[in-house]
């Protein structure tokens, strides 16, 4: 059944999700403050043309202060029972804040960031974590399925931020020990083919060796590649690192590794030469430093 949808924030992941809830036959506006557009969207002009009257108004934006003052903005204009699906990586505190105040008004809200980057969103394999009631999950799931190829109900309100920013802890530092490991192998004359084709296949595999291998001209094609042009930014894991710190305190749960992580990429982002990289650049670092 075609639904009448709002999508707000048409940036490199937005706009190509949006464009693909659109050629399912879904009737889709979109409206991004830096006036983006998608294939097949239409254009409004302001918050209330890209919510009033629609059937679930989907976002993905940069950070939880911005949700919590578009979702604000939004939910007012919204119809009791309607849908709202922040994709959006956020603290958990602001997912939950914004489930909380749609849900107030009648509104069934969904938190469900994503993984799979650009790639993803424009092949429509994103995989969705998402936290929620499960009557807001069943609405959303058809929706997942469009620009998604799983969707996984993680639990209440802001659990779908909580397996984001966890899974992508692991990625930071699983990253960081691939590109450690490479240095090392050079430096001991191992070749990096060589390297690649015991790890993994060992007990060193892992998704950042096997699928997105941080040495150019070794395993499948990857932003190592291209030049390190970014398929994942290493400011985009920088922030979700300090996402996972920051919940980590809320919790008081020791996460010594993530911190390290964290340090390391807020060095090569903000002090070296990582801005404007993908985060397995950080393989560059490594390649240049020595011990000490």
């Amino acid at each position: 059944m075609s639904m009448k949808i709002g999508f707000i924030g048409l940036g490199n992941m937005g706009a190509p999700m949006a464009a693909n809830l659109a050629k399912a036959g879904h009737v889709v506006t979109g409206y991004d403050v830096a006036g983006t557009t998608a294939e097949g969207v239409a254009v409004a002009t302001d918050i209330a043309g890209v919510t009033k009257g629609m059937d679930a108004v989907i976002t993905m934006l940069p950070n939880g202060s911005i949700l919590r003052q578009v979702a604000a903005q939004v939910i007012p204009h919204m119809t009791k029972g309607s849908l709202f699906i922040d994709c959006s990586t956020v603290d958990v505190e602001s997912a939950k804040n914004t489930s909380e105040a749609a849900e107030n008004e009648g509104i069934l809200a969904v938190d469900a960031p994503v993984s799979g980057g650009i790639g993803g969103a424009a092949g429509g394999t994103l995989t969705f974590m998402a936290g929620g009631s499960e009557a807001a999950f069943e609405k959303a799931k058809p929706l997942f399925d469009i620009m998604g190829q799983k969707a996984v109900h993680c639990g209440d309100a802001g659990s779908g931020q909580a397996a984001k920013i966890c899974n992508n802890m692991i990625l930071g530092v699983t990253m960081i020990a691939t590109c450690e490991a490479f240095a090392l192998a050079d430096k001991l004359g191992l070749d990096r083919q060589k390297m690649f084709d015991v790890v993994s296949t060992s007990s060193g595999y892992s998704w950042s060796m096997n699928a997105y291998c941080p040495a150019p001209g070794v395993g499948p094609q990857s932003p190592a590649d291209n030049g390190y042009k970014p398929g994942f930014a290493a400011e985009l894991m920088l922030k979700d690192l300090g996402l996972s710190q920051q919940a980590a305190e809320m919790a008081n749960a020791d996460t010594p590794m993530g911190e390290l992580a964290r340090s390391l990429y807020a060095a090569f982002v903000e002090e070296e030469d990582g801005s404007g990289k993908d985060f397995s650049a950080m393989l560059s670092r490594f390649e240049a430093r020595n011990r000490g």
